[in-house]
């Protein structure tokens, strides 16, 4: 006889429940450990990749850092001019270089997820041909700088110097038409650590140089631009020793006749790559430009430089989970794991945003100190400390930015994200900070409120895009771009994919 019937009906249905809810309990805690498991495995993978690629963008950064520290010393005249050709002329040129490159982080990041490491080394010959022939398009905005930058307003002796400048740093030009392309080529395997040991050591000679040029010989700018200069060459050479010398047996396999094919329609998702990047990237130029404008231009620029130096050293950080986001989503796609990508966009956009977090913190609570760094003028000082609030809203905001638009690259919606930004920034942003800059005399805090609210306007709207995303068709356009650009592909299942359907 059951038991039970000899026991109220009370005791019976809360005996009954208890018995559910033990098995409820049961059922959910194989499920909580999977998604720990499947979250400990996806950390991983995205810090295996993130952590070198943070490494290498801030000390290549760092470069830029170092040399706007020694020149900030020589005189406020000689940083505005160093911090207009990093931020106009070279934050122009970088954006383009930079995304002519990155059409290599989808096209090799889903060739290596179908398993095509073969088309990878002509992947990168292609983009070397299509980054030379842009830098050479590129050269005369070094060469004309100093017209360029009096056309835009920008103070007369202030441009005169910063054009001097521009054309002693040429070399760099060049230096990025290569690196850029290797360094995808790289991030795409997940090979991404002697990069990593290569620009750290490119930026202690770097240091060194500055010391030696700038401090002990008196070279000023000139010795600056030197070292600049040494620093990127000798960076890129190594890299190009790297790739050649046996390390990569399938992605590379030599120079190829094969990398002149299909030029236009690489060139074609390459300047769509560009475009989005340099939308982003002039973003700041122009806000800096708007700064330009103000009364007293070399105290407001070198005020507003100091805190972009900053704030572009934070976002080299977050740049790090972009490179890392671009592999693993077109990995997962060009495998055909959709699951696999969803989660790991969950998983590298909370992670970001919890460091973006302890970085706005930090800048708080330095607000009186981090400008010290670069200049010991009084008043320059005052005024940066002016600014710190906003810059640690922008930290914040460029915490979750770049991750997002690492997704776009890892799936290729490079002209989607192009398009966002033209409303997000161009359209709303700037016109904000000119009318609360000029019209309510707001200055530079003006300028700036319209610079977050169209950051945080393209967040919203790259959120609402991602959650609406079909992630199974995405790794469908995935096949087919393969199959477009290297052969009938054949997706393998990733070890997170294996992981989730364990």
């Amino acid at each position: 006889m059951n038991k039970n019937m000899d026991l109220p009906m009370e005791e019976t249905a809360s005996s009954s429940s208890v018995q559910e809810k033990a098995f409820g309990v049961e059922m959910r805690q194989p499920n909580q450990k999977k998604m720990i498991n499947k979250t400990w495995v996806e950390s991983k993978m995205m810090w295996e990749i993130a952590a070198p690629a943070m490494l290498t963008a801030v000390s290549q950064f760092s470069i830029g850092f170092v040399t706007s520290a020694y020149v900030g010393h020589l005189g406020e005249v000689e940083l505005a001019a160093v911090s207009i050709v990093q931020n106009v002329i070279e934050g122009f040129v970088y954006g383009v270089m930079l995304g002519m490159g990155s059409a290599l982080e989808t096209l090799c990041g889903q060739a290596v997820g179908a398993g095509q490491l073969n088309m990878l080394g002509i992947y990168m010959q292609r983009s070397w041909i299509i980054t030379g022939i842009t830098s050479l398009f590129l050269l005369p905005v070094y060469v004309f700088a100093s017209p360029i930058l009096k056309l835009l307003h920008q103070d007369k002796q202030i441009s005169e110097l910063a054009g001097k400048y521009a054309k002693w740093i040429v070399p760099q030009l060049f230096a990025y038409s290569i690196n850029f392309p290797i360094q995808k080529f790289l991030q795409a395997q997940s090979k991404v650590w002697v990069m990593t040991i290569i620009s750290v050591v490119a930026l202690a000679i770097h240091v060194v140089l500055n010391w030696m040029l700038v401090s002990k010989l008196d070279h000023g700018l000139l010795g600056a631009a030197i070292a600049g200069n040494i620093s990127w060459c000798l960076m890129v050479l190594a890299q190009i020793i790297y790739v050649v010398s046996g390390s990569f047996p399938e992605a590379w396999t030599g120079f190829s006749h094969s990398a002149f094919k299909s030029l236009a329609g690489f060139a074609k998702l390459s300047l769509a790559s560009a475009v989005m990047l340099c939308l982003e990237v002039w973003y700041y130029t122009a806000v800096i430009l708007m700064v330009g404008w103000l009364k007293n231009p070399e105290i407001a620029v070198d005020a507003i430089s100091i805190c972009m130096n900053l704030q572009l050293w934070t976002l080299m950080i977050a740049l790090g989970f972009n490179a890392a986001i671009s592999v693993r989503v077109s990995n997962e796609l060009g495998a055909g794991n959709s699951k696999a990508a969803k989660f790991s966009v969950m998983v590298t956009v909370i992670t970001s945003t919890i460091l973006g977090v302890i970085f706005t913190g930090v800048i708080v609570a330095t607000k009186n100190e981090f400008p010290k760094v670069f200049t010991g003028k009084e008043v320059v000082i005052k005024e940066a400390s002016k600014l710190a609030y906003f810059l640690a809203a922008t930290i914040f905001l460029s915490s979750i930015l770049p991750v997002l638009h690492g997704v776009a690259v890892g799936a290729g919606w490079q002209m989607l994200v192009a398009l966002i930004n033209i409303g997000c920034y161009y359209i709303i942003g700037l016109p904000i900070g000119a009318v609360l800059g000029y019209k309510f005399d707001l200055g530079v805090k003006g300028i700036w409120t319209g610079m977050l609210a169209g950051s945080g306007l393209q967040i919203f709207i790259l959120f609402f895009v991602i959650h609406r995303t079909n992630w199974s068709k995405e790794a469908t356009q995935a096949e087919e771009r393969i199959r477009t650009w290297g052969g009938s592909p054949h997706p393998q299942q990733t070890s997170l994919e294996h992981n989730m359907n364990e």
